[in-house]
């Protein structure tokens, strides 16, 4: 599948890639860069900050498809840093700008450096349901039983 990627002004650096050949997920870098195209080494992240990062690119994601924005696993538990709205999603008709929500939950204030990776990238296929509305639902062993029901 190809799928067309768009850098933006002032983006520097690669464009995403698959680190391995089993990823399914593609990085996302900073591009710590204002309006006038001036870059920044880094910024701070204070302990339950959000910070919303550029990535300086557009994609245009197939219709039938999303692109699911989510946390880099070692970046999560080493640093405390994540999505905030994980999985963030970037619909197929959507071409602006792929910005990262980002937070940190560390009790510490978190360094990023431009060009740090700091989601990765899914491309996803979608099924679109259709609603009927119905006056009752089928019974099932589990029912009504909401969080925690099952267990742990």
């Amino acid at each position: 599948m190809f799928i067309n990627i768009k850098k933006l002004e002032y983006f520097e650096g690669e464009l995403p890639k698959y680190e391995t050949s089993g990823s399914v997920g593609f990085d996302l870098r900073a591009q710590l860069v204002n309006e006038e195209g001036m870059y920044f080494e880094s910024i701070f992240i204070k302990p339950n900050e959000r910070k919303l990062i550029p990535t300086r690119l557009a994609i245009a994601i197939p219709e039938g498809y999303e692109m699911q924005i989510r946390p880099r696993s070692g970046l999560a538990f080493k640093k405390g840093l994540t999505v905030v709205n994980t999985p963030g999603t970037i619909d197929s008709d959507y071409r602006g700008e792929i910005m990262v929500a980002i937070i940190n939950l560390s009790q510490e204030i978190i360094e990023l450096k431009n060009n740090d990776r700091i989601a990765q990238g899914v491309i996803s296929p979608i099924v679109k349901a259709q609603f009927k509305e119905v006056d009752n639902l089928e019974e099932t062993v589990r029912g009504s039983g909401g969080f925690g029901s099952t267990g742990n």
